[in-house]
């Protein structure tokens, strides 16, 4: 069986101890535990509670980092893969990825979803799974689905799913990979 890989996308701001982090951090973890690597942007918040949270597991966390940001990647990163700009960067974390998990997180996370959600729509890549956080990212996607459904578009969610706890987020993933 070939290596499977999860990335994570979520905010760089949550810091240690906060519930967005310590999430985040269980998520590795768990992602560890079923023997899986983690992918992430590689810098602060919940890219590095997710990689620390693997490391810490005893397992390994890719960072997929970019020079536009001129910074370095997080202690708990364990292979780095640099890239010219955030453009490839996102890029990588798709095509590297077997499954996603969505974290609260900005514009740049709402970037990663979209892009993962377009190019599996439109075939762009093969169907993965995508699992998202519900409290954070429901309404976001009910917006986009009625949208197309008052446009006569049929649902295009369907290969999305919303988690409550991390361990029902890896659960998501697990019976769909």
């Amino acid at each position: 069986m070939s290596q499977i890989t999860i990335s994570v996308f979520g905010s760089a701001y949550p810091t240690e101890g906060t519930p967005a982090y310590e999430n985040a951090r269980m998520i590795g973890e768990i992602i560890a535990d079923e023997g899986w690597t983690v992918c992430n942007g590689g810098y602060g918040g919940i890219m590095e509670a997710s990689a620390r949270g693997a490391v810490e597991a005893g397992g390994k966390a890719i960072g997929i980092t970019s020079e536009y940001y001129n910074s370095t990647a997080n202690r708990f990163i364990s292979e780095e893969i640099r890239t010219k700009n955030v453009v490839e960067r996102l890029l990588r974390l798709i095509e590297l990825a077997q499954g996603y998990i969505v974290l609260p997180g900005g514009t740049g996370t709402l970037a990663e979803l979209a892009t993962v959600w377009e190019y599996i729509n439109k075939g762009v890549i093969t169907p993965r799974p995508v699992v998202i956080d519900k409290e954070f990212w429901q309404p976001v996607v009910e917006t986009i689905k009625n949208a197309l459904i008052e446009e006569g578009k049929r649902d295009r969610t369907s290969h999305i799913q919303m988690f409550d706890t991390p361990e029902e987020a890896v659960e998501l993933l697990r019976e769909r990979l």
